[in-house]
Order: C-alpha cells, then sequence, then structure tokens
C-alpha cells in the first residue's frame, strides 16, 4: 500500500479520535471527522477500530455525519478490522446507496466466507439505484458462485464501467474467459471512466495476455503501469510469461510517448495552439496525449514558448498539466527548460510524483550529461516509476548505471 499520502494531515491518534468526540458546534470545519476517520487508518489499534466502529453506528442524519459515517467504513475496511464484522453487515441494508456502497468494498476487503452475507450481498444487485460495479466486483472477490446468474443480468447494459465488471466477474466466478475480449474493447472506449474501469477488470481477472494494450490504452501512465506491474506478477509467477515479454510494454509506459498509444479522440480541423495548451489540463488523459502530439507535430517552433506560458500562469500547480508540459519540454529538446525540470525531478510533493519520472525521461531526452550525477541521485528510490524512469535516461545519456 502507497502510504505516501497519508501524513497530510499530521493527526496523531489522540488527535484523532478527540476530532470524533467534539460536539459538531465546537468544530473548526464541518468536515474535521471526516478528516479524523480518514486519518484512523494509520493506527490499526483497538482504540481506532472501536472509534470507527462509533462512527458508523451513529446514525444521525445530519449530512456531515453520514459522510463521516461512511469513510469510517472504508477505514475498518482498509485496516481489515474483523471483529466489525457485525457492525459492516448490518449497513448493507441502509437506505443511503453510498453507505452500503462502502459497507460492501470493506466486506470485500477484510474478507468472509459466510455464505449469509453473501448471499445478502448479491441481494443488492436486486435493489434499484445501487453501486452495482462495486456489488459485482467484491461478489467475485469473495468467490461467491451462487451470485453468477444475478450478474449476467449487467452483461447487455448501458453502463459501460458495470458490463466490464460484470464480464469480468463472470470470467473469473466460472472459468469460462470467452467474453474477456468485449472488457479488452472497451481500453479504446471514449468515456475514460470505461477506460479506467476496464484496467482494473482486466487486473482483477489476472488477464495479462491484455498486457499490450493496456500499454496503448490513453488513460494516465498511473493506471497502465499498475495493471502491467500486478498483470505481470501473476504471468510471471505461473510461468506464462517472463520480465523479457513484459519489458518492452514497461520501457513504453515510462517513456510516455503519444506516439505509442492508440488515441482514442481526434480534431475534425487543424486546432489553434491556445486551444491545444489548453487541452493539457483537461481530466481525461486521452484528450492530454492528443494535445501533447497536436503540439509536437503541428507547432514545435511555437510550443516551447508557449510551454513556459503555461507553466508561469498555471500549469506549475497544476499536476496533470505540470507532468505533460515536463515531458513535452523533453521532447522538444528545449535547453532553457534544463532548470525546470531538474526542479520537477527533486519534487517531493505528493501530487507532482508523477512528473518526477516524466522529468528524468525529458533530461535524458535533453541530452544534458550534466544530468548524469543527478539522475543517479534520483535513481536511488524506491519509488518504480522513478527508477525506472532514472535508468532509462541514464541509458539515453550513455550510461549503464
Amino acid at each position: 500500500m502507497d502510504k505516501r499520502f497519508f501524513n497530510l494531515f499530521n493527526l496523531t491518534e489522540d488527535q484523532a479520535i478527540a476530532l470524533l468526540k467534539t460536539p459538531p458546534e465546537q468544530l473548526d470545519q464541518p468536515t474535521d471527522r471526516y478528516v479524523a476517520v480518514a486519518h484512523l487508518i494509520k493506527f490499526p489499534t483497538e482504540r481506532s477500530i472501536n472509534a470507527l466502529i462509533e462512527a458508523v453506528n451513529n446514525r444521525s442524519t445530519e449530512l456531515y455525519d453520514r459522510i463521516t459515517g461512511r469513510k469510517a467504513l472504508e477505514s475498518l475496511g482498509r485496516l481489515k478490522a474483523t471483529r466489525a464484522l457485525p457492525v459492516i453487515r448490518a449497513c448493507l441494508g441502509d437506505e443511503d446507496c453510498y453507505t452500503v456502497e462502502n459497507a460492501v468494498w470493506a466486506l470485500g476487503e477484510i474478507g468472509t466466507e459466510d455464505v449469509e452475507i453473501l448471499e445478502e450481498i448479491a441481494q443488492i444487485l436486486e435493489k434499484k439505484g445501487q453501486s452495482y460495479r462495486i456489488i459485482i466486483q467484491t461478489l467475485a472477490k469473495l468467490n461467491y458462485k451462487p451470485a453468477v446468474s444475478r450478474i449476467k443480468k449487467f452483461v447487455e447494459g448501458h453502463d459501460e464501467p458495470i458490463t466490464s465488471a460484470a464480464i469480468s466477474a463472470i470470467c473469473r466466478l466460472t472459468g469460462d474467459y470467452s467474453q474477456i475480449q468485449e472488457v479488452v474493447a472497451f481500453l479504446q472506449h471514449d468515456s475514460v471512466n470505461a477506460r479506467r474501469a476496464c484496467i482494473q477488470d482486466l487486473i482483477d481477472a489476472q488477464y495479462y495476455d491484455a498486457i499490450p494494450q493496456i500499454a496503448r490504452c490513453p488513460v494516465s501512465l498511473v493506471f497502465r503501469l499498475r495493471a502491467i506491474r500486478l498483470l505481470a506478477d501473476v504471468g510471471t509467477s505461473t510461468g506464462k510469461i517472463s520480465f523479457a515479454d513484459v519489458e518492452p510494454y514497461l520501457d513504453s509506459v515510462i517513456r510516455d510517448h503519444p506516439n505509442d498509444l492508440e488515441l482514442v479522440h481526434e480534431y475534425d480541423q487543424k486546432p489553434s495552439l491556445d486551444f491545444v495548451i489548453n487541452e493539457l489540463y483537461h481530466t481525461d488523459f486521452g484528450r492530454c496525449y492528443l494535445a501533447s502530439k497536436t503540439l509536437l507535430e503541428l507547432y514545435p517552433e511555437e510550443a516551447p514558448e508557449a510551454l513556459l506560458k503555461t507553466w508561469e500562469k498555471e500549469a506549475h500547480n497544476d499536476y496533470g498539466a505540470h507532468y505533460h508540459v515536463v515531458k513535452l519540454l523533453g521532447w522538444l529538446k528545449y535547453a532553457p527548460s534544463y532548470d525546470l525540470l531538474v526542479e520537477a525531478l527533486h519534487n517531493t510533493m505528493p501530487q507532482f510524483q508523477k512528473s518526477r519520472g516524466g522529468a528524468a525521461i525529458a533530461l535524458g531526452n535533453l541530452g544534458e550529461e550534466r544530468a548524469i550525477p543527478l539522475l543517479k541521485e534520483a535513481s536511488n528510490t524506491e519509488i518504480f516509476d522513478l527508477k525506472y524512469a532514472c535508468s532509462l535516461a541514464l541509458k539515453q545519456l550513455g550510461e549503464n548505471n
């Protein structure tokens, strides 16, 4: 579990529990209790579990109390608090679908072979307005085969992430993978939510044959890299594939050049430079990659100045655009960006971690030998993508680190 983001609020266990016991009118912010239950994931103690159970049992109808209760369910799941199973199970019949969703997810994290609980989860599929994707995923994770017929009803639906989860679940529960290519096809869907969801479903189905297609899917490299690493672990552990089979796809994802992706969007006419620059801020990375490709092909002379302007204005503080600008400056071989790239390489703020690997690749593309000692220093890390990116960049600069 990646714990780099756990210390954002710097609460002690005592402080977090005290916040949960503070009357609402005495809180500095109405969200303080939510922060507290989220923070208790750091403390796998009886005291924390008791405090989280108490938060779940608070049946207040106040909005912030309900939100806190939902988050407490999630924290209990992450803590794998078996003792909380009865409390979590009691939430399966809640009128609030988000509470039900978190309860189901928590049960999946903790795990249970209790047939009564499993059947109770399966029956939620018959209720309207529920978070069916999470329910389907959990039933498959807990290997509840009697749910197959109910899950099949969702295969022909119009909600792609639910359809994808249903097909993946059926493959897992029955061993029949004849429909798995329908999940793979979602990698090229217009909807970024469908693309991201099907990657998780391919991971859940342990379908490592999809590694090449996942590598080319236009979503953030974070999703692709995680999938390839997990699926490679499955494939190599069973002897079905080797690291040599996977290495080219890892290299491609870490380099993350738009020409190595199968883009799902296109422009119907030549876009303006300003429009393309603004597309780097899109939440759908598929559009960001199209914008990057367009800048490299249509605006190679004008792009560096435009990128520096958007960096100063906003991109330096937007983690998505930050990443794309860093990578583009390297591909454009814009030497004056060296100091900016070095700064990005050393940026340890959690939201900019993706840019560190991007900066390493960009420095390699610049061809600046003075970056070699910096890259060697940065490669001394446990962060996989940064270490891998530094290795690729050093090789590009003639160093076999």
